[in-house]
């Protein structure tokens, strides 16, 4: 306990000025700190703004933005993909997708002709499958992959149609128009998968009717069989006015649905030399969790506004209708990094200390105080389907950004 708590005041009250400062142009992002932004950028179907703020030692929260042709030639389909990847355990899972899941979904509209259901969930299968391949390979010397997973949100623009794939419990909310009024209601397009809502536990007990223990209230908190993958026990102490005398037990709600979190589909890496804490104690005949996407298909109409894509370090401090009215509230540019701000100014009053305070504490120590938090705003043209029909256009690819790091780096056990 006391080295923890000194790694604590350690990390507190070290320097960070300029330590992770990049400026100039806004092409590919801006680092300040442990924050990386791009305030603004254009994609097929409109403009666009994005944003990252790290938390953990290692960022597990990855996230892109690509825009132009969806197919492997340039013959088509156009449009825009967005993807937030929240990844637990580590950042593999998380990296895996965002240098593989795009590609799948190319590969898989070239072979079909066009963009589907289908297409999409080939390539979230696809990409489950080829981290099932990487954890095969490390297995023998790096054994802990296989509790490495992540949550993976994605919204595909193509043709007038969206569609929003998810695991997990990632959100992407749309700004409508209400014509009567004038006010942008949020509409939340993306369905969750969390043990803690009652319709996620209900299905899960149809999925396993032989187990009565697939889902478990534990510290109050529903688990899939129990299991607390995120426990952070911390101390921190009142210190020139940071914070008061606080010890939190931090848990995440467990998920259903997600790419990676191998150990709880495959039997074969439920054993050692897999850590006993993520060991289940007797074999499973059938997946726990599965990563077949919940797959939501939305005909875009005139009135929608926008959509705010964002891992759930977002919505744990605010709603729906929060987060939406922020940004049909403020200008455009910058507006992604204006939700992050928001969230950690709302984490700050949470733990009664200044915002400023805690944009002192670095990384590692800041997830006890928020999560890695994730945002893209994609805006739509009111002219989009037209210039969707129209001929080739550039590329863009952009991918969210945090302090660089090794890529084969196991996050601490």
């Amino acid at each position: 306990m006391l080295s923890g708590l000194m790694n604590f005041l350690k990390a507190c009250f070290q320097p960070r000025a300029n330590r992770h400062v990049h400026t100039g142009s806004d092409a590919s992002g801006r680092q300040d700190g442990l924050l990386w932004y791009k305030d603004t950028g254009q994609h097929f179907n409109g403009e666009f703004s994005m944003a990252v703020v790290q938390a953990n030692n290692l960022l597990e929260d990855q996230s892109q933005v690509e825009s132009g042709c969806l197919g492997l030639n340039d013959s088509g389909p156009y449009g825009t993909f967005v993807g937030i990847y929240d990844g637990h355990g580590g950042p593999e899972t998380s990296r895996f997708i965002n240098d593989n899941l795009f590609q799948h979904l190319k590969r898989c509209t070239s072979d079909q002709q066009t963009m589907s259901v289908e297409v999409i969930r080939k390539a979230f299968q696809a990409t489950e499958e080829g981290f099932l391949s990487i954890v095969t390979r490390r297995w023998p010397t790096q054994p802990q992959i296989a509790a490495v997973g992540s949550c993976c949100l994605v919204g595909v623009i193509c043709s007038g149609t969206l569609y929003v794939a998810n695991l997990g419990d990632s959100r992407a909310v749309l700004g409508r128009l209400v014509k009567a009024t004038g006010e942008i209601l949020a509409i939340q397009l993306s369905a969750e998968h969390n043990a803690s809502i009652e319709s996620v536990r209900q299905e899960m007990h149809s999925l396993h009717p032989d187990d009565s223990q697939i889902v478990v209230l534990k510290h109050n908190v529903w688990r899939v069989k129990g299991i607390i993958q995120h426990a952070l026990l911390f101390v921190h102490f009142q210190i020139s006015a940071l914070c008061s005398h606080l010890v939190s037990l931090i848990t995440e709600a467990q998920i259903t649905r997600s790419i990676g979190d191998v150990y709880l589909k495959k039997s074969e890496f439920n054993r050692e030399p897999l850590y006993a804490k993520f060991r289940l104690r007797e074999p499973f005949q059938r997946p726990i969790l599965s990563a077949d996407p919940a797959i939501l298909v939305h005909p875009v109409q005139p009135q929608d506004q926008f959509i705010i894509f964002a891992s759930d370090g977002l919505w744990e401090h605010l709603s729906n209708q929060e987060a939406v009215d922020i940004v049909q509230n403020h200008p455009r540019n910058g507006i992604a990094k204006r939700l992050v701000k928001t969230a950690l100014q709302e984490a700050a009053k949470k733990r009664e200390m200044r915002y400023s305070d805690l944009k002192k504490i670095d990384r590692g120590v800041r997830r006890h105080f928020h999560d890695d938090i994730s945002v893209v705003v994609i805006f739509l043209d009111s002219d989009f389907a037209g210039r969707a029909s129209s001929g080739k256009v550039p590329n863009m690819s952009v991918k969210g950004g945090g302090i660089s790091l090794p890529r084969n780096t196991l996050a601490p056990t």
